[in-house]
C-alpha cells in the first residue's frame, strides 16, 4: 500500500508501512461547529496535514466542511475518526463507520481508531479489519488500550493496532505502557498532550528555563519533547495563534539533559478518565449518545 507524502514535517512509519505526520491537530471539545470548522482551516493552512475526530465529539461534519473549503488535496491530508462504544459490535460499526463517512464527506478514511476497549470491542475489531482490508480504511488502531486489553485484542484478531491513543503527558507518561507499543510496532500518540492546559505544568519554572533557551513557550517544549519521544501527537486548539505555535516546532532540538528534565515530571497519575475504572466503563455502556 503506497504511503502518502507530507512535505516539510516528520512522519511516523507505522507497522503498515502507511506513514503519518508526526504532528496532527485534534478537535476534542470543539462543540461550536463554526468555530471547529475555522480551527481546522486554519490549522492546514498552517501546514498541519493530519486532522483527527471523533464521531462522540460531533464535529465531524464541520471537520469535512472544513477539508472541502481549506483548498488542499484530500489526497494530502490524513484523517482520523473514532467508533463510539455504543456503536461496538460487528454490525453496528459498519453502519456507525459509513455515517461517520458520509458526516465527513469522505469515501476513505486514512485511519479509524476503537474509542474504548469496552462492550463488543472484539466484533467491532472484525468489522474494521474488513473495511481496511476493502481499502474503505488505510490504517485502523485503538484508543485508551491498557496492555490487558491490547494482548486480548492480539489473540483474537489478524491486524495489529497501528496506534494506540491515550492519555499521555509530562505528568502522565504511562511508561510501561509506552514500552509494550514500542515492543508491538503500535505507534504510541498522546492525547492531550499538554495536560490539558494543566497550569503547573505550562508554569514549572525548569521548563521555563529550557522555553527561554531557545526563544519557545514552555507548551512548545512539552510538544518537542513528545517528537523527540518518537510519539505522533495531536495537539488542539481554536486560537490562531496557538495553532500556529504549536505547528512551529520543527526548528530547534531538546538535549537528552532537557529531554529528562521533562522525563522526571511524571508523576504516575492521570488528568483523566481511567480505562480500568468499572464505574467509567459502566458510564460509557450506558451513555445515551445519539451518533
Amino acid at each position: 500500500m503506497q504511503s502518502k507524502e507530507f512535505k516539510n514535517q516528520p512522519v511516523i512509519t507505522m507497522n503498515n508501512g502507511i506513514d503519518i505526520p508526526a504532528l496532527g491537530f485534534g478537535v476534542w471539545q470543539m462543540e461550536n461547529l463554526q468555530e471547529c470548522e475555522d480551527a481546522v482551516v486554519k490549522a492546514i493552512h498552517t501546514g498541519y496535514r493530519m486532522i483527527d475526530t471523533a464521531s462522540i465529539y460531533m464535529n465531524e461534519t464541520a471537520v469535512g466542511t472544513a477539508i472541502k473549503n481549506s483548498g488542499v488535496d484530500r489526497e494530502d491530508l490524513f484523517i482520523t475518526s473514532k467508533l463510539w462504544v455504543q456503536d461496538h459490535g460487528y454490525d453496528k460499526a459498519k453502519s456507525a463507520f459509513q455515517r461517520t463517512l458520509d458526516r465527513l464527506q469522505l469515501d476513505y478514511l486514512d485511519m479509524y481508531l476503537l474509542h474504548w476497549p469496552f462492550g463488543d470491542f472484539l466484533g467491532a475489531w472484525k468489522a474494521l479489519e474488513e473495511l481496511y482490508h476493502e481499502g474503505k480504511i488505510k490504517s485502523i488502531g485503538v484508543c485508551n488500550f491498557t496492555v490487558e486489553k491490547l494482548e486480548e485484542l492480539k489473540a483474537n484478531s489478524t491486524v495489529i493496532p497501528v496506534v494506540n491513543q491515550i492519555e499521555l503527558h509530562p505528568l502522565f507518561q504511562q511508561n510501561e505502557l509506552q514500552v509494550y507499543n514500542r515492543e508491538n510496532k503500535i505507534v504510541t500518540q498522546p492525547w492531550s498532550p499538554l495536560g490539558n492546559g494543566n497550569a503547573d505544568l505550562l508554569n514549572n519554572s525548569d521548563l521555563k528555563t529550557i522555553a527561554d533557551n531557545y526563544g519557545k513557550t514552555v507548551a512548545q517544549v512539552i510538544l518537542r519533547w513528545h517528537l523527540q519521544e518518537g510519539f505522533c501527537v495531536i495537539p488542539k486548539s481554536v486560537t490562531p495563534s496557538r495553532i500556529e505555535e504549536n505547528f512551529n516546532v520543527f526548528d530547534f532540538e531538546l538535549s537528552e539533559e532537557e529531554m529528562n528534565v521533562v522525563r522526571s515530571l511524571n508523576t504516575d497519575k492521570r488528568l483523566f478518565f481511567d480505562p480500568k475504572d468499572p464505574a467509567w466503563e459502566e458510564k460509557m455502556l450506558n451513555s445515551k449518545a445519539d451518533i
